[in-house]
């Protein structure tokens, strides 16, 4: 009982303390990354600490897998460096003995890992995909900023407005549109405008105005004044709906669904699940040390295996969704090959550490006796 609660309490320490500093250091590059797609047009200003929230959800699965990992092989890797192991070894524990308070330990994380991937990953992908293309499909004139130029989306229009005292998104005075095609340049300056929706599109209608048109190729110019003129800003509807990603689907849609691309997808769901499980027996037998050096190399080890094993998930993904092998078969492949690995480490730490102490455990009894 001692046993299973100090290795058990020392775990979930080390998890909290490494899960903080991952947290931490991800959260600080997303939040930096956010701030540059704001700053460069791909989403709203107000939406950045929505957008870093789903962002942060998405990749909290890995970051669990990850802290959960580091904190089995440092934990262990200080019991080696410390000489508590070789105190259990002598006492008859092996080292498949902490297995079981590990496992305990880990399995309400690898719930909650399962439950982000199977479930929020989706969900966040889909607000986070709906918040980008409500931004990306509202009108040109909605995104121009009262006394700056604003180009639109396809680079053909130049806008200039000031907005109504009301400050309505769809109305604005003084409105200056620069437009460019391969044949004419044509300058329409009006003292006021509105936009109207028409089908599957979006018309800035300008009202008493003037508009000037240069033919690039007879170089002829032409001035005319009017009361009303229409100019479509919007070739799409701002709510058309864009094909879902596969990244975006529930999991149950994609059991349903047996296409190579929703197959990747959930190779990578399932495949992220059993990695987070395969690590955690992975860590046991990473985190040996040798106790006459003050060292870290184990911890690097491990790193370095769950970079790999991270990267051979998303080629595996690459190869479902590409038709070289069935999720099955990469899952089976992959996931079980590590799983074998993974085990046969165990037993080979096992074998090699506790064998030898309890052998010199019987013969000092022996001697005594």
């Amino acid at each position: 009982m001692l046993f299973h609660t100090t290795v058990r309490r020392e775990l979930a320490r080390s998890f909290g303390a490494t899960l903080v500093v991952i947290l931490t250091i991800v959260l600080t590059m997303m939040l930096i990354r956010t701030l540059g797609l704001a700053a460069g047009g791909s989403v709203a200003p107000q939406d950045v600490v929505l957008l870093l929230g789903y962002t942060a959800l998405g990749h909290l699965p890995t970051m669990l897998a990850l802290s959960l990992f580091i904190a089995v092989v440092s934990t262990l890797g200080r019991m080696y460096r410390d000489s508590e192991m070789t105190i259990w070894f002598a006492s008859g524990v092996g080292l498949s003995r902490f297995v079981r308070p590990v496992l305990v330990t880990s399995w309400p994380m690898l719930l909650v890992i399962g439950l982000l991937v199977l479930v929020v990953w989706p969900w966040g992908n889909r607000q986070s995909a709906e918040l980008r293309e409500r931004y990306q499909q509202r009108s040109d004139l909605s995104r121009v900023a009262p006394g700056m130029f604003q180009v639109s989306r396809d680079g053909s229009r130049v806008f200039f407005v000031e907005r109504d005292a009301d400050n309505d998104a769809t109305r604005a005075r003084n409105v200056f549109v620069l437009s460019n095609d391969a044949r004419h340049e044509t300058v329409v300056a009006a003292h006021s405008g509105h936009v109207e929706n028409e089908e599957q599109r979006r018309v800035l209608v300008l009202q008493d105005g003037q508009r000037n048109e240069t033919n690039r190729e007879t170089g002829e110019l032409s001035l005319s004044r009017f009361d009303s003129y229409r100019v479509t800003v919007d070739e799409q509807a701002a709510g058309k709906a864009q094909e879902r990603s596969p990244r975006t689907q529930r999991t149950i849609e994609l059991l349903r669904q047996p296409w190579p691309r929703q197959q990747a997808e959930l190779s990578w769901r399932f495949g992220l699940l059993l990695g987070a499980g395969n690590l955690v027996l992975l860590g046991i037998g990473l985190s040996a040390a040798n106790p006459r050096r003050a060292s870290n190399w184990n911890l690097l080890f491990a790193l370095l295996g769950f970079v790999v094993y991270y990267n051979l998930i998303n080629l595996s993904q690459a190869w479902v969704g590409s038709g070289r092998t069935t999720l099955l078969g990469a899952l089976l492949g992959l996931h079980g090959s590590v799983a074998a690995l993974a085990l046969a480490l165990l037993w080979w730490r096992e074998k090699g550490h506790t064998a030898p102490m309890l052998r010199l455990f019987g013969r000092r009894s022996g001697q005594r006796s």
